[in-house]
């Protein structure tokens, strides 16, 4: 991209041995209006392009569960990252089992393609640290619906 203005800033340079003062200062307008617009829509197509950053799930102080929910369309998912300790008995509680299914993620214990559409999934957090959760809208049923699921760690 910055390649390209370079080029456009080279033609300008050269352009302007063609054009009077005033249109060539009406010309460089263009350009810097061009350029912004360029410059952001770069911006927002690396930002849709990359993966964003799972959502950190956190526990109200003094409590044990929380719940998560929000709206996916077909095919669409959604990653949380939440922390637990080896020992604990991590529960997700899927009151929309019909329409999402998800999975649970790290690089040791869990392989990373089985999703889960059971209305409840308990296991034991097989080592301290993050894990990631994610949570897909399935092709079936409405274009779009919303989630809600509850996790607990206890």
């Amino acid at each position: 991209f910055s390649e390209l203005l370079s080029n456009v800033w080279c033609l300008c340079v050269i352009l302007s041995e063609r054009f009077s003062v005033r249109n060539f200062r009406r010309f460089i307008s263009i350009f810097g209006l061009l350029a912004l617009f360029l410059s952001a829509a770069g911006s927002l197509l690396a930002q849709s392009g990359g993966k964003a950053e799972p959502i950190r799930i956190r526990f109200a102080s003094g409590t044990t569960s929380t719940r998560i929910s929000g709206t996916l369309r077909n095919g669409q998912q959604i990653d949380y990252v939440f922390a637990a300790t080896k020992g604990q008995n991590v529960t997700v509680k899927n009151a929309t089992s019909s329409l999402f299914d998800f999975r649970v993620f790290d690089e040791v214990n869990f392989s990373e393609g089985d999703f889960d559409s059971s209305p409840t999934y308990t296991f034991e957090a097989p080592e301290t640290g993050d894990y990631l959760f994610t949570v897909r809208k399935k092709v079936a049923g409405p274009h779009s619906a919303r989630f809600s699921m509850s996790i607990s760690i206890r």
